[in-house]
């Protein structure tokens, strides 16, 4: 019961007004003890002074209450008694006493109610003036949080919000910085050899001609990697999900890469069960997966190096496990975290010729994120190999 008073803002407002009630009512008791005898003695003292004025029909010593020496009491008048008059004097007092202790508990009230409210907006009004700052630019804008009621998770979702969205836009200005410089390097050599061409240094052979064309290459399948990330970072795809048979899709895949492979010295190796369970995924999408990593291993195994493809299906679960594993360069410890970032290189040195662009493993991860499995990187480290694994769900019977 105390934890839910504490820990909850319908609590903290039902003891407010409690409070408030209680408060009230206390002030109005002690006002009224405190006014009723001197307002009842004032209004007795103006009744012994009205009767001594007209002469009152009493002997009146000292009270005014007896019926005057004399006096039938058939004759006497009931409403005009002075033990009426005493009465309405009474409930005039009590009035009077009772307007002043309403009044002091209205005031008390008063400032119960502001001080208690202003305790429970407080955070509100914070989280306000925060919210306007954030809007304006300042993502570093942080509330106060107190307490776990639900103002104060409030004030900690509010500040879980502003964390995102400082990461957003750090995101967004590092995208924009490393967008430039990809679009930089291509755009630098079509406008150096174009120069070269026009000052005739550079020969009009077929070989300059294909280094321009070479480049503006790069610059198009950059930008098809662009609008291939937008379309995945946003969702802003279809996917046409259905049973496949992984044994036959990688039987594709190692007809397309086979060729490059054997180009560079490198063994490729499949070992897909025949008997493996049937997956559930997008045909396509699940070929561009492969294809990335696939690409991603072939760039960075050098000759007479291994790739092997591998799947199995985990224990009696419900996914498919498929790894990619190289005895190339490897990844060390501290980049692991990174890779699927985008634009991410472990070594800063190398040129893109010698890779992709940088985008192709943020889309596989978004991929399969997207049918519902998981992705990682395992390394032992530089010049030890490095495995990509991912999960997909099996199809349901």
């Amino acid at each position: 019961m105390i934890s839910y008073f504490r820990d909850h803002l319908q609590g903290k407002l039902l003891l407010s007004y409690l409070a408030i009630i209680l408060a009230s009512a206390l002030v109005l008791v002690l006002t009224s003890r405190l006014t009723i005898d001197s307002a009842f003695q004032n209004h007795l003292g103006r009744m012994q002074q009205s009767q001594l004025e007209s002469g009152g029909a009493g002997t009146g010593e000292g009270t005014g209450l007896m019926y005057g020496a004399g006096a039938d009491k058939s004759d006497f008048d009931i409403e005009n008694s002075p033990g009426m008059s005493l009465y309405a004097n009474f409930q005039a007092s009590f009035r009077e006493a009772l307007l002043w202790a309403s009044v002091a508990a209205l005031f008390v009230a008063l400032i119960l109610s502001f001080l208690l409210s202003r305790r429970v907006v407080a955070p509100v009004r914070a989280m306000m003036i925060a919210s306007r700052s954030i809007a304006e630019g300042h993502y570093d804008e942080r509330v106060g949080t107190h307490g776990s009621d639900e103002l104060g998770q409030l004030a900690q979702s509010f500040n879980q919000m502003a964390t995102e969205l400082e990461k957003t836009e750090e995101m967004r200005r590092q995208l924009i910085g490393d967008v430039a410089h990809e679009l930089r390097t291509p755009l630098t050599t079509i406008k150096g050899s174009v120069e070269a061409l026009e000052d005739g240094i550079l020969p009009a052979s077929p070989e300059t001609y294909e280094l321009i064309l070479h480049e503006a290459d790069r610059l198009n399948h950059l930008v098809d990697d662009l609008q291939e990330l937008s379309r995945v970072e946003a969702g802003a795809y279809e996917l046409i999900i259905q049973p496949l048979q992984l044994s036959s899709l990688t039987g594709t895949i190692e007809k397309r890469f086979g060729t490059q492979f054997k180009e560079k010295g490198i063994k490729f190796e499949r070992i897909v069960p025949a008997n493996l369970p049937t997956i559930q995924a997008d045909e396509r999408r699940l070929i561009q997966i492969l294809s990335n990593l696939l690409t991603n291993a072939l760039y960075y195994t050098p000759e007479g190096g291994d790739v092997r493809l591998e799947a199995s299906h985990i224990g009696n679960g419900n996914d498919i496990q498929i790894s990619i594993k190289d005895n190339g360069i490897g990844i060390p410890p501290e980049h692991l975290k990174n890779i699927f970032t985008r634009f991410y290189r472990v070594d800063k040195s190398r040129s893109r010729h010698a890779g992709g662009s940088g985008i192709g493993l943020t889309i596989t991860k978004h991929l399969v994120k997207a049918h519902g499995g998981e992705i990682w990187v395992e390394s032992e480290g530089k010049d030890r190999g490095s495995t990509f694994v991912f999960t997909l769900p099996v199809a349901i019977k």
